[in-house]
């Protein structure tokens, strides 16, 4: 088996068992970068002579018999908002070019402690804001099955490079479904922890009350191990957890009998593609032939889902986003006179067009006159969505339905209206507002070769049960990643093969 076809599992096996050197699995990853990159633009920065000092020192490690875990040898992504000391980290943005920090995320401390190699950085939405990968300042990533299609987003760049066999596993940051969505789009696993379970230093932040580091990868194992490397209580983020029970790999059980789960009949409902939800039915009817007992049920405000989450984010990136100024770091304006017009043209010039609507819309919730009667109300809003979970995870385990309404469009469709790209996000923002796990994983294609995923919600703290579901729905049909010989024919014809 050729190495790109490996799971990440699978090639940690073999480079412990020292079938495969990790110089040749780094290799093959990079040389499967530069061959893709032309057509799909997943990567920022692609750090070839840092990737391959890591490897030497992460062979040592496992040869000394020091690195052991499942992990150990991986070549990784990381979604361009992860500070990586001394490496450009740019948000995607133009304000940040030539940004490289002091210092190095902690969740990716953690990867590099359990052995993985870091390939580079991900493009992605700038600041996080978008659902498509469009609004990069480096342009747009495309899909890997079809490159006149998106990715999804916001991290758009991290799934496809997993999609296309440019590494074995990614870190995506998710705020109202930029994990989970893109990960539908491309065809992969994509999970986002509950709130605090995975440290937020050195995240650059979008909307800190939301904002949350999880993995992308080729199976539901994948997931899991990815999960259990990066989830850890730090000291540095006053939001982390401290939890006892983050042994993630444990859950790969095949078992859902006596599960219940429910679908909102809202999810199921107007505005949702008939491909997608026959895909999603019929999957929902293998974990019931499985055990699982499954029947809909009505979740209620999930119409209010959509201002609340836009209002309260929109609020909160205003307030992060005022550091940017030009003064300290990133891109600074080369013709001003006085400061005042220094930050005003800098911001005006580093700024695209979606993060300036954000900043003034959140600017706008935030003023005096209108704070109460839009942020208070938002905030109260997102109060009631967390007890409506709350009152659903008393009756069942999980709640399962479309991680987004379509397959993946077609590039430039989202951009012309903003607002049918917010829309997009009505599946998943819920999940953000409660801070509670969800996940994502494949269950079919439509009519034109593109994706179709399933999202998995559970209740706060339980991503146990969402990883024993998926895993079981994957190995009851075989759906696991898609051999690479079919996506590579994809991109080159730019359609699905197969």
């Amino acid at each position: 088996m050729k190495i790109l076809e490996l799971t990440a599992l699978e090639l940690s096996e073999k480079i412990k068992a020292g079938e495969i050197k990790v110089k040749d699995a780094v290799k093959a990853a990079l040389d499967r970068a530069k061959e893709a990159e032309p057509a799909i633009n997943s990567y920022v920065t692609l750090d070839e002579e840092g990737a391959y000092a890591q490897a030497e020192e992460v062979q040592k490690k496992i040869d000394a018999g020091e690195l052991t875990g499942p992990l150990a040898g991986v070549p990784v992504a990381i979604k361009d908002n992860m500070c990586i000391k001394g490496q450009l980290t740019t948000c995607s943005s133009r304000i940040l070019s030539g940004f490289r920090p002091t210092y190095t995320a902690q969740a990716v401390e953690n990867l590099r402690k359990a052995g993985a190699v870091i390939l580079g950085k991900t493009n992605m939405d700038e600041f996080a804001m978008g659902s498509t990968t469009e609004t990069s300042y480096y342009g747009p990533t495309r899909n890997p099955h079809n490159t006149e299609h998106v990715p999804g987003g916001s991290s758009g760049g991290s799934c496809a490079a997993v999609a296309a066999g440019e590494c074995f596993g990614a870190l995506g940051s998710d705020t109202g479904g930029s994990i989970r969505q893109p990960s539908s789009f491309c065809g992969v696993v994509g999970l986002k922890p509950t709130y605090g379970t995975v440290s937020r230093y050195g995240l650059i932040a979008y909307g800190s009350s939301l904002d949350q580091i999880g993995p992308v990868a080729k199976d539901v194992s994948d997931c899991a191990a990815f999960l259990e490397a990066i989830a850890s209580h730090d000291p540095k983020d006053s939001t982390s957890v401290e939890r006892k029970d983050c042994d993630f790999m444990s859950a790969l059980t095949e078992d859902v009998k006596g599960l219940k789960i429910g679908i909102p009949g809202d999810y199921i409902g107007e505005g949702l593609d008939p491909e997608v939800r026959q895909a999603v039915q019929d999957a929902a009817k293998v974990l019931e032939e499985k055990g699982a007992s499954v029947e809909t049920f009505d979740l209620g405000l999930v119409k209010y889902a959509i201002p609340a989450y836009y209002t309260i984010a929109s609020a909160e990136a205003s307030s992060n986003l005022e550091r940017f100024d030009g003064v300290k770091y990133g891109y600074r304006t080369e013709n001003y006179e006085g400061l005042h017009n220094m930050y005003k043209k800098t911001r005006s010039e580093g700024f695209g067009p979606e993060v300036k609507r954000r900043i003034m819309l959140g600017s706008f919730v935030l003023s005096s006159g209108y704070y109460d009667a839009y942020y208070l109300k938002a905030l109260r809003t997102k109060a009631l969505i967390k007890k409506e979970f709350d009152k659903a995870f008393e009756k069942y385990d999980l709640i399962l339905g479309p991680a987004a309404p379509t397959t993946a469009p077609k590039l430039g469709e989202s951009l012309s209206d903003p607002l049918k790209m917010y829309l997009g996000d009505i599946y998943t923002i819920s999940v953000n507002l409660a801070g509670l796990p969800g996940m994502t994983i494949p269950v079919g294609k439509d009519k034109e070769g593109l994706p179709i995923g399933m999202q998995l919600i559970g209740n706060a703290f339980d991503e146990k049960t969402l990883i024993r579901a998926a895993y079981t729905y994957e190995c009851a049909t075989g759906k696991q990643y898609e051999k690479m010989a079919d996506i590579r024919a994809a991109m080159e014809t730019g359609k699905e093969v197969g």
